[in-house]
C-alpha cells in the first residue's frame, strides 16, 4: 500500500494541512471590497489612499471574535475585531481594529499576564473568575474596557452592525510637513445594534455561526455592508493645551478638544472563494503604513510592530507577505529565499544594499516631520472615563441594570477577598452600581455541587425558549 504514491500523499497531507492557529482572534470571517474617498482631507494627510474625491482602493477585511478557537462561539461576551488591509499604490496599509473604542491595557508588558489570568484553572480546566478578577483589581486601568465589555455594546447583532476602532492615536502629516494626531473611527451605515445576553444565547442555541452567516448572506444578496471612515483630529500645536494624555489607549478623548472629519466609505462587496486561502492565510501588521501616516507614538504600538511580525512569521513563514492575499500592489525589497512562496525570488538581481547595478533604495519622504515626539506616559489610575461611561454613555437605567447583572454573573463564584475588592472598586465609580452588583452576586449555597448541573440552567432555558421562533 505504501508504494502507492497517491495514498501516501493523501495520508501524509492530513498531518500538515493546517497552519498554527492565531493565539487570539483565531476564528475569522472575511470579505473583499473597496474604500472610496468622499471628502477632501489633503490639509491633514498626504497619504494617496485618502486623497482625491472618488478615488477607490481595493481592501480585504477579516472579522473575528478575540478569544474563541477556530471552532468557538461567535455570540459570546467578547471583543470583536475587524482587520482592514488597503492595497494602495504606496504599499499596504493595515488597520487592526476592535469594536470597542478603548483598549484593556497601555503597558505592553501587561499582555502576557493578562492572557494568563484569563486561562482555565490548571486543576479543574474550568475558567477561573477569581483569578481573572484578582488580576483586574490589581490592574484597575482595565476597568474602562471592562465596563464596555459587560455592557450591551459587547454583543453586536452581527459584524455588519458594529462600529470599528483602530484604538491608537496616529500621527499623520500633509505635504507641508504639518502634523496632526488622529483617531480613526469606522461608523456602521447599517445602524448600530446590539444583543442582550438572553437574545444572544437564544440565537446561539440555534446558530453558532450567526455572525459569519449574516455577513455572507448580506453580501450574496447584494446588501453590501458599509462603514463611514472618520477621524478625530488634534493639531500638533494643541497637544500642550490638553489636560489628558491623548495617546492613552485605555481612555477616550475628551469632548471639545478635537474635531471630527469624514474621509470616505468602506464597502465589502465580495465573499471569499476559499476560506483557508484568503481568510486564514491573511496576515496583518499595524506597522504596515504609507507616506502621510507615520503611525502612533505610544509604547503599546511599538511593541505590537514586533510581536505581529513575529507571529505571522511563525504561522505562515518568513515570506507571508508574498502570499496572494497579503501581496502589496507596490513593494520593493531585498528579500530572497526562505519558505515558499518566493515568487520570482528576485531572479538574478543583487540582493544587497548599496549596489552598483539597480534596485530599490531606502525611501525618504521629504514631507515627513523631521522631529520626533517624545511621549512620557503615566500609569496612575483614573476612574473618570469609567464614570463617564456609566453615567453618560449608558443612556437608560435598564442598560445600567444589565451591566450590573453581567458583572455579578461573573462574581458569583469569585472567592474572597477578591470579591470584596471588586465591590469596593465599583463603589468608587458609582455607589448604586456597587450595591446592585453586591446584591446580585450571591454565591450558591454550600449544598449545591461546585460543577453546574442541568437544573442550574433550567431557568435560563425557559428564558431562551421565549425567543425561539
Amino acid at each position: 500500500m505504501f508504494a502507492n504514491s497517491f495514498f501516501t500523499e493523501q495520508i501524509l497531507h492530513v498531518d500538515k494541512a493546517r497552519t498554527p492557529p492565531r493565539p487570539v482572534h483565531a476564528r475569522g470571517s472575511g470579505a473583499h471590497g473597496y474604500f472610496v474617498v468622499t471628502h477632501d482631507v489633503s490639509k491633514y494627510t498626504s497619504a494617496a489612499v485618502f486623497n482625491g474625491i472618488g478615488k477607490k482602493t481595493p481592501v480585504f477585511g477579516r472579522f473575528s471574535p478575540a478569544t474563541p478557537n477556530l471552532g468557538g462561539p461567535e455570540l459570546n461576551r467578547d471583543i470583536k475585531g475587524l482587520a482592514v488591509k488597503y492595497y494602495t499604490e504606496e504599499g499596504n496599509l493595515d488597520h487592526l481594529c476592535l469594536h470597542l473604542p478603548v483598549y484593556m491595557y497601555r503597558n505592553p508588558t501587561d499582555f502576557d499576564f493578562l492572557v494568563r489570568a484569563q486561562r482555565r484553572n490548571p486543576k479543574t480546566n474550568i475558567m477561573d473568575q477569581t483569578v481573572a478578577w484578582d488580576y483586574r483589581t490589581n490592574r484597575p486601568d482595565i476597568f474602562h474596557l471592562l465596563f464596555w465589555l459587560y455592557s450591551d455594546y459587547t454583543i453586536p447583532n452581527g459584524y455588519r452592525k458594529m462600529d470599528i476602532f483602530p484604538i491608537h492615536a496616529y500621527e499623520i502629516y500633509n505635504k507641508k510637513g504639518e502634523r496632526f494626531y488622529v483617531r480613526f473611527n469606522y461608523r456602521t451605515e447599517q445602524g448600530l445594534a446590539n444583543l442582550t445576553n438572553v437574545q444572544a444565547q437564544a440565537i446561539a442555541s440555534q446558530d453558532q455561526d450567526y455572525f459569519t452567516r449574516d455577513l455572507y448572506n448580506a453580501i450574496e444578496n447584494k446588501n453590501y455592508p458599509s462603514w463611514t471612515l472618520e477621524m478625530d483630529v488634534i493639531p500638533f500645536r494643541d497637544l500642550k493645551k490638553l489636560n489628558y494624555n491623548p495617546f492613552d489607549v485605555t481612555k477616550l478623548w475628551e469632548k471639545g478638544t478635537y474635531k471630527t472629519v469624514t474621509i470616505g466609505r468602506l464597502v465589502l462587496d465580495r465573499n471569499v472563494d476559499n476560506w483557508f486561502r484568503e481568510v486564514e492565510q491573511s496576515a496583518f501588521n499595524p506597522s504596515n503604513l504609507v507616506p502621510g501616516i507615520s503611525g502612533p507614538m505610544d509604547f503599546l504600538f511599538q511593541s505590537r510592530v514586533v510581536s505581529y511580525r513575529d507571529a505571522q512569521d511563525y504561522r505562515l513563514g518568513v515570506n507571508h507577505n508574498k502570499i496572494d492575499i497579503n501581496l502589496p500592489k507596490y513593494a520593493k525589497t531585498y528579500l530572497r529565499d526562505g519558505n515558499p512562496p518566493t515568487r520570482y525570488n528576485m531572479k538574478d538581481a543583487p540582493n544587497y544594499l548599496p549596489n552598483s547595478f539597480n534596485g530599490p533604495v531606502p525611501y525618504i519622504d521629504e514631507n515627513a516631520p523631521s522631529r520626533r515626539l517624545l511621549v512620557l506616559e503615566s500609569y496612575a489610575v483614573d476612574f473618570g472615563n469609567v464614570a463617564e461611561f456609566y453615567n453618560n454613555v449608558l443612556k437608560t437605567e435598564e442598560e445600567r441594570i444589565r451591566l450590573a447583572r453581567n458583572i455579578a454573573a461573573d462574581l458569583v463564584l469569585v472567592q474572597e477577598p477578591v470579591k470584596t475588592r471588586v465591590i469596593k472598586m465599583l463603589s468608587l465609580i458609582n455607589e448604586t452600581l456597587a450595591e446592585r452588583v453586591a446584591a446580585a452576586a450571591v454565591p450558591p449555597t454550600p449544598k449545591k455541587p461546585l460543577m453546574a448541573t442541568k437544573e442550574t440552567y433550567a431557568p435560563l432555558a425557559r428564558c431562551i425558549e421565549v425567543f425561539r421562533p
